[in-house]
């Protein structure tokens, strides 16, 4: 006879037809993890034999039966009837004695307090189907205490065998209601109503990129960030850090966290949690510090070894005696399963009114007309291919998200209900909006578009896009030259990085500095000069939970960066210093107090010319302790450093030796140091140039527009702006050949190559070491190198000649 009671430390994988998935693991975990130092709260399983017993000696097998057969499987209109009389029998059914007893005695014996709070958990398993998964379909019950309220707990678990999601969900799955069955975990409570809690994920859950861990997490009880209730902070660390004892935290984002789940202070045993608002200080602090944030990563690298697959896992630390621990664990089920050799890209193609914007899940685009529900009670007003907008989802929409274009929440996070749901059925949902029940109409047409970047954006209207699929197996990398990526956001790194690539060609600094840390650098080295009482309110907003207002320039830095050196890890990532125009970094909050007003700042006070001035100098400082913090304390060696717009040889000298001063010194650590080939001057000196940087990069945009005297941003003289004109391209030969005979690394980033197969056979001759393309040009760009490269296989024995270049400019040899 099965066991009705299995303890947990009794339990392992092994048992998953008995206890379920959820149970199975966390016996796996105690067994072979607590020994490794991880904490596991411990508990006992109520089994599925218990549950089969329990619906035998009630004879509601016949009864169960006969109800599920009366369901509607055209349109499911009487779901909500069968479900709800389904979880009446169980409901109003009698626990047998003998069971109950057992249920009993295993919480006296396991626990030293008769009222000791536990977690009771539903954990289903299914018949013939061991790997089935049921995550999120039915109930748990927290901070239960005493033998009725935990009988009660167990019984209403039993019953939400049968929501309307879980009937649902196994129709949808093809799964034989008879054959599923429940176990129930009892579970020690942790007092993470005193402290936090959050979902860990072994790999990063948009793009599914396996070489880092994500974190979120939320103060209080973790319901509040599954369900979607609340936008929690998030962690994201990159595991050879964590193996090599390096900084491994490469992003920290803090969530609103606006309300916390506690455990209920009065003496009802049937009423156990309360949702807060959370106070104003709390919403400003990080729910972990760095150690803690840290720990929990060594904690996942165990967990997925262990496993031998990616996991993702609930954690919670306890408010009394401030221990972390590990809740459960489960396999990830979306990206590990993909066995993907093709790339759909979206790309917007027209810009709209944003009305509306927040965390982006997928990289997809869609629209449709909203349908403003608040509950699933809602659901006949939802059409096929309408975008469902709501305050937040919980498992109770399950039946009526699969109809959806796409969903839109006010509340959440990455780790969400709706974020899960959305990845698993493949459709475009944007959370955590904050207002997209207020601004967005109901029946009004709009655009979901998740393909910019971490960020999620709702247009109005229907807007163009193109969709884009690329089977990678049939591209193939070129020996020489590299083909590598521009690059400036780190919300599309892990999705880029997917990309046959050799690694980042340029990374700018503007798009982070602009969208991340939004404040001009010198107001934060020196905020006293900035009066403006708004701009101060910004910035001390900004900056909450920050160190010092240096600090948080800093990290934000280093983060961004981060963040694409580990997406590309151990590819080289150039990262080229900031070059803003004045009139750009006039445009950053209280950048107005540091910026002066020019004529023509395409060609004034920008780069190199910035970084040892007293109008700069503190924030180029700035900038350098962050690229210190990603090389040195964070391990990435793969990241060198690029200088822009260096005018000067005299220029470029003092710049090296500037960022000397500031712990940036080549060749230390191997950091090697760029220089932007980009002004008739770069070329026409390049031995001289040669002697301070490490290799060149030829900006064609900035070359042609200073060689044919040009200001690009003109559009009275566009049509004269070419990168293929004569001269342009003798400058670039010039540079290449050059770069050669100095034996000096030399690149090129730009879109003509994509675009031209003659330019990029110029190139290739020429003898580039790399060229660097556009994300949406990079699959063509390698298709024009390696057809060069396939038709003229002479190419690497025989370099052009500069006169071939002005005689033959577009039908080289």
């Amino acid at each position: 006879m099965e066991p009705y009671i299995k303890k947990f430390k009794d339990t392992g994988i092994k048992d998953i037809g008995l206890v379920g998935g959820k149970n199975a693991s966390l016996g796996e975990l105690i067994n072979f993890l607590a020994p490794a130092g991880i904490l596991i709260p411990d508990g006992f399983a109520v089994t599925a034999a218990a549950y089969r017993y329990f619906i035998s000696a009630n004879n509601l097998s016949a009864k169960l039966g006969g109800l599920m057969e009366s369901l509607n499987r055209t349109d499911y209109s009487n779901l909500s009837e069968i479900g709800g009389a389904a979880r009446k029998l169980i409901l109003y059914a009698h626990m047998p004695e003998d069971l109950q007893l057992a249920i009993f005695d295993a919480y006296d014996y396991l626990f030293n307090f008769s009222d000791q709070p536990v977690a009771v958990r539903s954990s289903a398993t299914a018949e013939d189907l061991p790997d089935a998964s049921f995550a999120g379909q039915h109930e748990s019950y927290l901070n239960i205490r005493g033998h009725w309220p935990i009988a009660n707990a167990v019984k209403k678990c039993f019953a939400s065998l049968f929501t309307d999601r879980a009937i649902k969900y196994r129709e949808d799955k093809g799964f034989d209601h008879h054959k599923v069955f429940l176990s129930v975990g009892i579970q020690e409570m942790v007092r993470a109503d005193k402290g936090c809690s959050g979902v860990g994920f072994t790999l990063e859950p948009e793009s599914g990129f396996r070489d880092v861990v994500h974190l979120t997490g939320v103060w209080g009880l973790g319901e509040n960030m599954v369900q979607g209730t609340v936008v929690p902070d998030e962690f994201l660390l990159f595991k050879p850090a964590l193996i090599r004892n390096n900084k491994a935290i490469i992003q920290k984002n803090l969530g609103s966290k606006s309300k916390m789940l506690i455990y209920a202070d009065d003496e009802n045993d049937t009423q156990d949690t309360v949702n807060l608002d959370t106070p104003w200080e709390m919403r400003g602090k990080f729910v972990l510090n760095d150690a803690e944030i840290e720990h929990l990563g060594r904690w996942a690298l165990l967990i997925e070894k262990h496993y031998n697959k990616p996991m993702d896992f609930e954690w919670a630390k306890d408010g009394v005696n401030h221990q972390l621990y590990l809740i459960q664990a489960r396999p990830e089920t979306v990206h590990s399963r993909e066995k993907k050799l093709e790339i759909k890209t979206f790309t917007i193609a027209e810009k709209g009114d944003i009305i509306s914007s927040g965390a982006a899940i997928g990289n997809k685009i869609t629209a449709g007309y909203a349908r403003v529900l608040h509950s699933p009670d809602q659901a006949g007003s939802l059409k096929e291919g309408d975008i469902l907008v709501t305050d937040t989802t919980s498992p109770d929409w399950d039946p009526i998200l699969k109809k959806v274009a796409g969903i839109v929440t006010n509340k959440g996070g990455r780790t969400s209900h709706a974020a899960i749901i959305a990845r698993e059925l493949g459709a475009v949902a944007i959370v955590g909006t904050e207002n997209g029940t207020y601004n967005i109409k109901d029946g009004e047409l709009i655009t979901l578009s998740c393909a910019e970047g971490k960020t999620g954006k709702v247009y109005r209207g229907k807007l163009e896009w193109a969709e884009k699929i690329t089977d990678v197996s049939d591209i193939h990398l070129p020996a020489h030259p590299k083909a590598q990526l521009i690059i400036a956001d780190p919300g599309q790194a892990f999705r880029l990085a997917r990309f046959p690539n050799d690694g980042v060609g340029l990374m700018r600094l503007e798009f982070i500095i602009a969208n991340h840390v939004r404040i001009h650098p010198m107001a934060l080295a020196h905020f006293d000069r900035v009066t403006d009482e708004i701009d101060r309110v910004k910035i001390a907003n900004l900056t909450t939970g920050s160190s010092s207002k240096e600090q948080y320039f800093i990290d934000k830095l280093s983060q961004g960066v981060a963040t694409i050196a580990a997406a590309f890890y151990p590819k080289e990532v150039i990262v080229r210093m900031s070059d803003f125009k004045t009139n750009e970094y006039a445009g950053l909050i209280a950048g107005k107090y540091f910026e002066p007003e020019e004529e023509n700042p395409m060609i004034g006070f920008r780069g190199a010319s910035r970084y040892d001035h007293d109008r700069y100098r503190d924030g180029f400082k700035l900038e350098c302790e962050a690229m210190k913090v990603v090389r040195n304390e964070m391990g990435f060696t793969n990241v060198k450093l690029m200088i822009p717009f260096c005018r000067t040889v005299a220029e470029g000298e003092k710049v090296i030796r500037l960022m000397d001063s500031y712990g940036l010194k080549r060749g230390d650590n191997g950091l090697q140091i760029y220089v932007m080939a980009e002004i008739p001057s770069n070329v026409l000196l390049a031995d001289e140039f040669a002697r301070s940087f490490d290799g060149f990069s030829i900006g064609s945009n900035d070359l042609t527009q200073l060689t044919l005297g040009i200001d690009r941003d003109s559009a009275l003289i566009a049509d004269l702006f070419d990168e293929q004109n004569a001269a342009s391209k003798k400058l670039i030969a010039m540079m290449i050949t050059r770069a050669n005979e100095l034996h000096k690394k030399v690149g090129l980033c730009g879109q003509a190559p994509s675009d031209s197969e003659a330019f990029t056979r110029l190139l290739v001759t020429a003898g580039i070491d790399s060229i660097s393309f556009n994300p949406d040009a990079l699959i063509s760009g390698i298709t024009n190198i390696n057809k060069v490269v396939s038709e003229n296989p002479e190419f690497h024995l025989r370099k052009i000649t500069l006169d071939e270049v002005v005689l033959y400019p577009t039908t080289l040899p």
